[in-house]
């Protein structure tokens, strides 16, 4: 006969081994998730340690909030957040920022998602791989896990009730970056296919870029990441940063000049003041309205219906 004690060691243990085995961040319930990749990451390590959120006190607020930094994630997912009222049809898959170290997920993803759900768009949010998995080509991960996810959406595109041909990509700091990256590299899988998701178009139909990184190369004079060459496939692009970003404006403006050189609709908003990674959060610096900008270039290129005068 097994004494208390023991079971209660037991249970003990096991509900820790459970909550161990538990990702970090969890979306809230009623909202679809599914893994990117259900064989396993490509080249994934074989272990990381358990994901966490790497916030410490010593993190800035933003708008006198705190951030969720998300880090160590090894299994990488795509959640559904659907519009609760008006669906437009329109989705956008949202890259969260964080230096290709950790994901912004609140800050610069679930937030994301509850104001494109307001506009009747359904946010796809990617969970992708960090630590150390950009820029591309450092890492080919990351930029594997945004080709999968767009392909993953065109696959359920009549489950989710998006349309196939407006999915587009909207990416914070590194996420910018990287969302820049599926815009200039979808002719090609960088990942042996996994199935008929893979035989879809990874080419997002439009892209936003907010605040980005690695696209001016500081340590040549700003010179285009040469990695990132948009062409006239590239799909039309709204850039947004400030001048005083620490992260350099240049990053937002040389890409711009190369989208406009190879003749790509794009659109180009630069503030004097704003810094770097204030999301969505509303300040009293007019760069944090940038989400009406975007709202109003949307409805520009036809991704959504003209606004009713």
């Amino acid at each position: 006969m097994i004494k208390t004690s023991s079971l209660f060691v037991a249970a003990f243990w096991c509900a820790t081994a459970l909550c161990a085995q538990q990702p970090a961040w969890q979306p809230a319930p009623g909202h679809e998730t599914i893994e990117l990749w259900p064989g396993g990451a490509p080249g994934a390590p074989a272990s990381l340690p358990p994901e966490a959120d790497m916030t410490t006190a010593k993190d800035n607020l933003i708008a006198g909030k705190p951030v969720m930094r998300l880090g160590n994630v090894l299994k990488p997912t795509l959640t559904v957040y659907a519009p609760k009222a008006h669906n437009s049809g329109a989705a956008v898959v949202v890259f969260p920022g964080g230096g290709y170290r950790i994901l912004a997920i609140d800050l610069e993803g679930t937030e994301v998602c509850d104001w494109l759900n307001a506009q009747g768009i359904t946010c796809l949010l990617l969970k992708y791989r960090v630590p150390d998995t950009g820029p591309y080509p450092k890492s080919s991960a990351a930029l594997q896990d945004a080709q999968r996810a767009i392909g993953l959406a065109r696959e359920h595109a009549a489950e989710w009730h998006i349309d196939p041909h407006r999915i587009g990509v909207l990416g914070f700091s590194a996420g910018g970056h990287l969302a820049a990256a599926v815009s200039t590299h979808f002719a090609e899988r960088l990942y042996a296919p996994v199935d008929a998701a893979d035989n879809l178009s990874c080419r997002p139909d439009f892209a936003v870029v907010i605040y980005p990184g690695y696209l001016a190369l500081a340590d040549q004079n700003f010179a285009p990441n040469a990695e990132i060459h948009p062409t006239s496939e590239t799909p039309p692009t709204f850039v947004l940063q400030a001048e005083d970003d620490p992260v350099h404006v240049e990053n937002a403006v040389v890409y711009f000049m190369a989208l406009k050189n190879a003749k790509v609709p794009a659109e180009l908003h630069v503030y004097a003041e704003g810094g770097h990674g204030y999301g969505l959060r509303r300040t009293a610096l007019p760069v944090t309205g940038w989400p009406d900008l975007v709202d109003t270039w949307l409805r520009t290129i036809k991704v959504l219906p003209a606004a009713t005068p």
